[in-house]
């Protein structure tokens, strides 16, 4: 995926299921028109409150193979037995057009993208503590017991892999994990790179 047509960043933000990361991206969407979602497709069964086209693209396997065995994935991978996956021709039109673009993915995929797109930035959205992760996927009230017990034993391992991220954000405390957000996303616009691409006929009369 090539820099020298794209004028928008693109952001990678993981965590484990619970730690509030899709309530954060909705949050920041809401407030900053100059960024969008790349909406993923997946063969798990949409949730109740969940939109086709919305926040995902619900496909069978078969539609996803096919997907996959034609390159069509900036990035894919196999979460709680379902697959995920980022639609690489989506994300770069949305680049070019000069937006940032948000990818909501697993570690996994984070690593795919970073040997695409070394120039991503990631954040990892972590709980306060494990106790509140629990918390938080029984208060959703759509799992049982077994299923959240595994959810939370996937979540240590995933949080395992914290370390590989430019960024981490603790989401104790809603609006303050929001805040911190917003801080990188504008801080990244400002990096020299950007401005050049966003500003350059600018910065070539000034200088």
């Amino acid at each position: 995926m090539g820099k020298s047509t794209i004028s928008g960043n693109l952001f990678i933000i993981t965590a484990a299921s619970g730690a509030g990361k899709t309530s954060l991206v909705e949050a920041l969407l809401a407030k900053d028109e100059q960024i969008k979602r790349s909406v993923s497709h997946t063969t798990r069964r949409p949730r109740p409150s969940e939109q086709e086209g919305v926040h995902y693209h619900f496909v069978n396997e078969a539609q996803f193979l096919e997907i996959l065995s034609e390159g069509g994935f900036l990035e894919s991978a196999d979460v709680h037995g379902a697959k995920y996956g980022t639609s690489q021709i989506a994300v770069v039109k949305i680049l070019q057009a000069g937006f940032d673009v948000i990818l909501e993915i697993d570690w996994q995929g984070a690593a795919q993208v970073r040997n695409i797109y070394p120039q991503c930035i990631s954040i990892f959205i972590l709980p306060p503590s494990v106790e509140t992760l629990e918390q938080r996927l029984n208060n959703r009230g759509q799992d049982s017991v077994e299923v959240i017990n595994k959810r939370v034993a996937a979540a240590r391992e995933e949080m395992r892999h914290v370390v590989e991220f430019d960024y981490v954000i603790i989401n104790d405390n809603f609006a303050v994990a929001l805040q911190d957000l917003m801080a990188i996303i504008r801080a990244s616009r400002l990096e020299l790179q950007s401005q050049l691409q966003r500003y350059a006929a600018l910065i070539q009369k000034l200088t």
